[in-house]
């Protein structure tokens, strides 16, 4: 049932990566390297090609997986992070995952990103959508909400947190040479962030 999940959503994901080339591609020349898209989607198309070894395995290996394909696949800064975080929650979770298990797994993703990167909220990075879906995710798991109200939830705080980098000066990667110059942008990992995030939230309410 969560290996189904898990599934759909790298479907949902790699379509959502497809459809957003565009967006993605004129954040990224706009502040960042010029490469986030096509490591993106190669990341994306890698996890996607083992979907039929994912289906056999438990969700915490199914996790561990898909972190180390996207650690042998992905180039660019996003690569270890985005395999981090997957490895870091691959240890949280276990065979008959519930909401606040994968809520700390979730977490522990976040932490890993924020270690390997040296980043902190604030930064115009990634982390100003995980951070606060982390939090957010973690108070309504031991709140014990209903799952529509999960939905909106963190769908509202991911997009939020997106739109928040546009006024931020970064302090990381090729973006921070460009100081005040890349105020009024939105940070490109952030969005494929929240991109992600809005993708599980419509699998979930599907589910």
């Amino acid at each position: 049932m969560v290996n189904g999940f898990i599934i759909k959503c790298i479907h949902s994901v790699v379509q959502t990566i497809l459809n957003s080339e565009a967006e993605i591609e004129s954040l990224d020349r706009a502040i960042g390297d010029g490469d986030h898209y096509i490591n993106i989607k190669r990341g994306s198309m890698a996890v996607q090609s083992i979907e039929s070894e994912l289906t056999s395995l438990p969700p915490d290996q199914a996790f561990k997986k898909i972190g180390m394909t996207l650690m042998t696949s992905v180039g660019g800064a996003s690569g270890p992070l985005f395999a981090s975080f997957f490895l870091a929650l691959a240890k949280e979770i276990k065979s008959e995952t519930n909401l606040q298990q994968f809520s700390k797994g979730f977490t522990s993703g976040v932490k890993s990103i924020m270690d390997r990167g040296k980043s902190k909220l604030g930064d115009k990075t990634m982390l100003d959508v995980l951070i606060p879906v982390s939090e957010k995710l973690q108070l309504l798991a031991n709140e014990g909400c209903e799952k529509h109200e999960l939905i909106k939830e963190i769908d509202s705080i991911a997009m939020a947190g997106v739109i928040a980098t546009k006024d931020m000066m970064p302090s990381k990667g090729r973006s921070a040479g460009l100081a005040e110059r890349a105020i009024g942008h939105i940070d490109p990992g952030a969005k494929t962030c929240q991109l992600i995030i809005s993708t599980v939230c419509n699998e979930l309410k599907l589910n």
